[in-house]
This record gives C-alpha cells, sequence and structure tokens, in this order.
C-alpha cells in the first residue's frame, strides 16, 4: 500500500478522493489550514497536516516519504480577484510541485480543468492537443493554465507529473451546483441564450477515478480529459437537479447580447458556450471508463438530499 499527500483533500473533489484512497487501504496525508479542514479530514480517517499552501516551509517536511502527491487545491471562485487566483493556484501550485521534487516524491497528479483552454470561444469535440489559454481574459481560466503548465514543465527523471482534467464536476455536495440551485432560488440566476447547449459533465466519482489512473498508468508530463461520456443539454441536466435541490421558481432566459454586460467570464463561457471533449487519449493510454453512470449519479444525489446530507448553500451568485 502507499502513502499519499494531498492538498485540497477537504474540498468537494478531494474528500472523495481520499474516501477511496483509503478504502483501497493507502496511508493518506491531507494539508489543511483551519480547525474544520482538519475536522473532516480526521472524520474520514486520513492524517491532517496544518500548514498553508503557499508557504511550503510550513509543511513539505510533511510530504517525505510519499509515494504521490495528489494536487487538488486552488482557488475556485471566479469572482475572486487576479491577484487571488495567481496567489493559490498559481503560486500554491509551484509550491506543491516544489515540496514534491525535495521530498524525492516520485508521482505528481494534478488535478486541471478545461477551463485552461477558455479564452472566449467555445470547445467543440477537442482533444488535448489544443492549446492551454494563459492569456485568457478570465483570471480562474488564465491561472488554471499557468498552474497546468507549472505542472508538466516539471516532468523529469524522479518526478512524473499529470494532469487530469474533469468538466463540470457534479454530484452531492457539488459547491457548483449547489451554488447556481441557491442563485436560481434568489432571482439571481437566469439561462443564456435559452441554456440548450451541449455539454459534457464528469461525476465526481469519476473524476476520481480519472485522478487515479492518472497516478496509476498516465504518461509522464502529459494532460487527460475525463468525462461521463455522456453529453447532455446543460440547461436539462440543470433542471433535473435544481428539482431534486427544491428549486422550484421558473428560472428567466438572458440572449447572449444581454448576458455579455452582465454576466462575467469565465461563467458566461461556461454557462453560455457549448463545450465538448474528446476522452479517446484517457481511454487508450489510461483505460479510463466512467465508474458511474448519469442515472445512477442522478439516484445518489437524490439519496443524498432524502437522507439530509445535500442542501443548496448560500455562495456568491454565477448569473
Amino acid at each position: 500500500m502507499a502513502q499519499v499527500f494531498v492538498t485540497g483533500g477537504s474540498g468537494f473533489i478531494g474528500q472523495v478522493l481520499v474516501r477511496r484512497l483509503l478504502g483501497a487501504g493507502h496511508a493518506v496525508r491531507v494539508l489543511v489550514r483551519s480547525e474544520a479542514s482538519a475536522a473532516k479530514v480526521s472524520a474520514l480517517g486520513a492524517e491532517p497536516v496544518r500548514g498553508e499552501l503557499t508557504e511550503p516551509l510550513t509543511w513539505r517536511e510533511d510530504v517525505a516519504g510519499s509515494d504521490v502527491v495528489f494536487h487538488l487545491a486552488a482557488e475556485t471562485d471566479v469572482t475572486a480577484d487576479r491577484d487571488r487566483h495567481e496567489l493559490v493556484t498559481v503560486r500554491g501550485t509551484r509550491a506543491a510541485v516544489d515540496a514534491a521534487r525535495h521530498a524525492g516524491v516520485p508521482r505528481f497528479v494534478h488535478c486541471g480543468s478545461e477551463a485552461a483552454l477558455l479564452a472566449g470561444d467555445p470547445l467543440v469535440d477537442v482533444d488535448e492537443t489544443a492549446p492551454l489559454r494563459p492569456d485568457s481574459a478570465a483570471a480562474y481560466s488564465a491561472t488554471k493554465a499557468v498552474a497546468e503548465r507549472i505542472v508538466l514543465d516539471a516532468n523529469a527523471p524522479g518526478l512524473a507529473t499529470v494532469s487530469i482534467r474533469p468538466r463540470f464536476v457534479w454530484g452531492p455536495g457539488s459547491f457548483l451546483v449547489e451554488g447556481l440551485a441557491a442563485a436560481a432560488k434568489a432571482g439571481r440566476f437566469a439561462w443564456i441564450d435559452g441554456g440548450r447547449h451541449t455539454s459534457d459533465v464528469t461525476y465526481v466519482d469519476n473524476a476520481v477515478e480519472g485522478l487515479v489512473l492518472g497516478w496509476q498508468r498516465g504518461r509522464p508530463g502529459q494532460a487527460y480529459f475525463v468525462t461521463d461520456r455522456h453529453r447532455v443539454t446543460l440547461r436539462a441536466f440543470l433542471e433535473e437537479q435544481f428539482a431534486i435541490l427544491g428549486v422550484d421558481v421558473a428560472v428567466p432566459d438572458l440572449d447572449a447580447e444581454t448576458a455579455a454586460g452582465q454576466v462575467p467570464v469565465p461563467a458566461r463561457w461556461f454557462l453560455g458556450q457549448q463545450c465538448t471533449l474528446r476522452t479517446d487519449k484517457a481511454v487508450a493510454d489510461l483505460g479510463y471508463e466512467p465508474i458511474v453512470q448519469h442515472a445512477a449519479g442522478l439516484d445518489a444525489l437524490r439519496d443524498s438530499v432524502a437522507a439530509g446530507g445535500n442542501t443548496p448553500s448560500v455562495l456568491p451568485p454565477i448569473v
């Protein structure tokens, strides 16, 4: 069994990853910066390591002896300013890579995003040859691109690096879907151009499957898209989850021209454009296949809500 170090392990994807790793018998340490996060990690059965992501001297000695680092920590608030994204996503990624290198960790797996390719145009059946866009006007997209480049450029003998890119991660506890549901309830969400855009999405366990396979089978220095391999119409996809989460209000429509003046990027790109991704590379190299099918994911969300474990949180409105 392996010794694993995780950043971002108290977050939505991170907690599912930690459970998966522990269930497989691995020993897991998780970087945390607060008592609340430490309590979450301890409850899962992992060992919390107190430290500040962007100050690696506060935690890098705890990485020693690890067989792999999973780096999930990033700034996910698209409304945060550029400096905040630079600090957490870029400086934090550089710190995590440096800590892994310092400790002699042989594998490093980064949780990337298709957002790193967004600069205004839809993504239509793109594969991993599409360029990263560090020049994007959206701070979230630009800094995710820079972070992935840091990771892949760090690939070298002694440190094999891989980036796994899920798209629109959903499932019980998704802060993104919950935030959109809360915004809809508050009258702060609208469909852009009807919301009938084709999109790939990734159930959280499928994202974690990709991360684990990236560790086990990923080719060093490579990036991989992972999705549910079940394309959806964004509006129908969200309306079904809104209903499960108790959103019973009519959501208005915005035309693209009006949305351009009211909705910031990358939220406008994320919700108002087609985004379809090819997963051939992950299938060929990693043997990737979704482990949770779309209908089963919706059933899991229903069960979670029925059990009282998933209610819309109050987050900054996206639209």
